[in-house]
């Protein structure tokens, strides 16, 4: 169940936002507890920067209620705004100055003075790893590197709850794993951090908790499916067994073999090379599937790539719930 109302950082109810004719969101449930990763997902045009614009006081909302940090963001947007940081998909900073004079250009807009200027921008640039660049011009630091100054920006004053919409759009796998660990130091510190990501392993690691955001009615989109991400996962299904043959004229067959060894029929999918068969909720186990395939798979020589019993992705979970009718939402 979601942490109760009375203790959430963030509490939405039934919000709705329309843009001319066009729904956007239709009656949006969300409770986000304090100090944790809330994963906000949805298919592009679904509404998740929409939703995360209304939280940040940036636009106002159709009708619902949204409260953040306890003020309700439309009738104390001041007191919200005091209270939140927002790092959007791209990196909004002065790339002309050097990283040092960006972070004490903010803590001067926040009204520090002195050497707590000097202090606060010299802790940052350490905490982010940024210090030996810290005097170079922007333009010249790698895009990693601009997140994460963004990142350290946005923390000038530690905020209570931060919206990070899409952080890591662009950035190599090294530069995603240093923002990941950045995210995990500010929850660490009792940050609550609503995240939006196009990449589902994203959540995955960071993610408390996951919101399904997706417009399955044409009427807007609302909360489809909630849940930890191990719970969403399990929800789909349990195990798998996946099979991936070097010859696609073999994939009829080895769709044939797993068939058998599951008593169920496989998922054949887009891939010609590839099988997946849903073994959770069948009748045999998942080892005596794996077991049973694997020796007729040699014993007709069927080349196999890849042959594996695992849990289902949360591509898969996402996919599963964005493709197919939800009127009601599901929790787990």
């Amino acid at each position: 169940m979601p942490p109760p109302a009375e203790a959430a950082a963030i509490e939405v109810r039934g919000l709705r936002k329309r843009f001319g004719t066009t729904p956007a969101l239709d009656g949006v449930d969300l409770t986000v507890g304090p100090g944790t990763v809330c994963g906000l997902l949805a298919p592009n045009g679904a509404g998740k920067t929409t939703m995360v614009r209304i939280l940040a006081t940036l636009s106002l909302p159709d009708g619902g209620t949204a409260r953040v940090a306890g003020h309700d963001v439309v009738r104390h947007p001041a007191r919200v705004r005091g209270s939140i940081a927002l790092t959007g998909q791209y990196a909004a900073v002065d790339e002309v100055i050097s990283g040092r004079d960006n972070l004490e250009m903010f803590a001067r807009l926040y009204r520090m003075r002195g050497p707590a200027v000097r202090r606060r921008a010299e802790e940052l640039l350490e905490r982010f790893g940024l210090t030996d660049a810290g005097d170079r011009p922007v333009r010249t630091w790698s895009g990693g590197m601009r997140r994460r100054l963004d990142l350290a920006v946005s923390l000038v004053v530690p905020p209570a709850v931060i919206f990070l919409d899409e952080p890591t759009t662009g950035l190599d796998p090294h530069s995603r794993g240093g923002l990941w660990e950045s995210v995990r130091e500010l929850v660490r510190a009792g940050t609550t951090v609503l995240l939006t990501t196009q990449y589902l392993d994203e959540a995955d690691h960071l993610a408390d908790r996951i919101a399904v955001l997706a417009d399955v009615n044409g009427t807007g989109s609302r909360v489809i499916a909630e849940g930890t991400p191990f719970a969403l996962k399990s929800a789909l299904g349990g195990e798998r067994v996946d099979v991936t043959v070097r010859d696609p004229g073999h994939r009829a067959r080895v769709a044939e073999i797993l068939a058998r060894a599951g008593g169920r029929e496989p998922d054949i999918g887009d891939d010609p090379h590839r099988v997946c068969l849903a073994v959770g909720a069948g009748p045999v186990p998942g080892t005596a599937v794996l077991a049973a395939a694997l020796g007729e798979l040699d014993a007709e020589g069927i080349a196999v790539v890849h042959l594996v019993l695992r849990r289902p992705t949360l591509d898969e979970v996402f996919l599963s719930l964005t493709s197919r009718p939800s009127p009601d939402r599901e929790a787990v």
